[in-house]
């Protein structure tokens, strides 16, 4: 009991929800390794740390000894998920699909054990559905049930048009999980409509309902919106490690335990030890340096990491950074050119002295030299700007 026990605290680590626990607990009880899946529609090429947090989770499974299926959606990425649009979303070729596919499996396993993780394509059993099929499955649904859904139920009172095959995506995913006849399947907090359409399908066919595990939705770096491309606040997992390195180092100290929470290893225990040390007077900015460093370790290697290290010690400590740099958060608007950030920001008295600075090369962006006083940065955009030698402000823009 003792190591169920364990294995039961590893994986509730982090989780938002799972329905059912009272399940999970009878499935570990059963002594067998148990299929875990994970989907993922190959809609874009790059994997951030956002995606990471189920990927974490899908390998503390595997290291308890259960079957990982890592399950590439190249069906159900041409149908497009509507979750959380306000408009259908346009279906992708095959070959963007296969591309972005194969630049998944080298990303993921960055994270997880390949020889412990089973490959599947969904198109395996969906293109074998046929008509015929497609139709028994739809009818397993209702129009109303599917308009149970907030994003459809917007859509449908603002008089936005669904397409009818967005409603099939549900049910394929689903169907997925028939297929694969999965024990535990996971997914972010927004999926929990497809998780449990998983369970109704596999109880229709006799099957014993899957977990669902869902996983929150990561902050980006402005602490605000999810991470996401579309707001510039990612941080890629194949970024060069001395951007990974700065993006880390300039979340907030709030932000950072719940990337250690999300994202780390480390034991609980030591993570609980860190707020301690802090809370005893530690410097926030050296454990943070400790997350930057693992985090880089596992997507680069560890020498690569104390090189970032190297490189943010050698642009910013020992540029005589402060450790106390004022955070200011700015209404971006339609975009925000450098000059008037800059003057905003309190580190100029006026847009001319703003221009004269970056002329002169004295204004920085977390280490660099600014040259154009016109450059617009807009909402999302976070980072350290400098002036002169001695004026820093930590800017968020809104």
């Amino acid at each position: 009991m003792a190591d169920l026990n364990k294995a039961l605290a590893e994986i509730k680590r982090g989780t938002d929800e799972i329905l059912l626990e009272a399940d999970l607990i009878e499935k570990l009880k059963l002594g067998r390794p148990l299929k875990i899946k994970l989907g993922a529609d190959p809609t874009a090429p790059d994997i951030h740390l956002g995606h990471t947090v189920i990927l974490n989770k899908l390998r503390t499974f595997q290291e308890l000894g259960h079957e990982v299926i890592f399950l590439i959606g190249d069906f159900t990425g041409m149908v497009g998920d509507p979750t959380g649009k306000n408009s259908t979303r346009p279906p992708l070729t095959k070959k963007q699909v296969l591309h972005n596919a194969e630049t998944y499996k080298e990303q993921v396993f960055k994270i997880l054990d390949p020889a412990k993780t089973r490959i599947e394509f969904n198109s395996s059993w969906l293109e074998e559905l046929g008509a015929a099929g497609m139709i028994r499955l739809a009818s397993q649904l209702t129009v109303a049930r599917m308009l149970e859904r907030d994003d459809f139920k917007k859509r449908y009172g603002s008089g936005q048009p669904i397409a009818i095959h967005e409603f099939m995506y549900p049910l394929l995913q689903g169907y997925d999980s028939v297929a694969l006849e999965s024990d535990v399947e996971l997914g972010g907090t927004d999926q929990k409509f497809n998780l449990l359409m998983g369970r109704e399908l596999q109880k229709a066919e006799g099957q014993s309902p899957q977990t669902v595990i869902m996983m929150p939705l990561l902050e980006g770096l402005d602490g605000v919106k999810k991470m996401s491309k579309s707001a510039n606040n990612y941080i890629g997992i194949s970024e060069p490690a001395s951007e990974m390195f700065g993006k880390i180092m300039s979340i907030s100290d709030e932000l950072m335990w719940r990337y250690f929470e999300l994202l780390s290893f480390r034991p609980l225990e030591e993570i609980e030890s860190f707020k301690q040390q802090i809370e005893a007077g530690a410097n926030p900015r050296d454990i943070k340096i400790l997350l930057a460093k693992e985090i880089i370790a596992r997507f680069h290697d560890e020498q690569v990491a104390e090189a970032a290290h190297q490189e943010f010690i050698n642009r910013f400590q020992k540029g005589a950074m402060p450790d106390d740099i004022p955070e200011v958060e700015l209404e971006a608007g339609e975009g925000m050119a450098l000059a008037n950030l800059l003057k905003e920001a309190g580190l100029v008295a006026s847009t001319s002295e703003a221009m004269r600075m970056v002329k002169q090369g004295a204004a920085k962006l977390d280490g660099e030299k600014l040259s154009d006083a016109k450059q617009v940065f807009t909402a999302g955009e976070q980072g350290i700007f400098q002036v002169g030698k001695r004026k820093f402000a930590k800017v968020t823009l809104k």
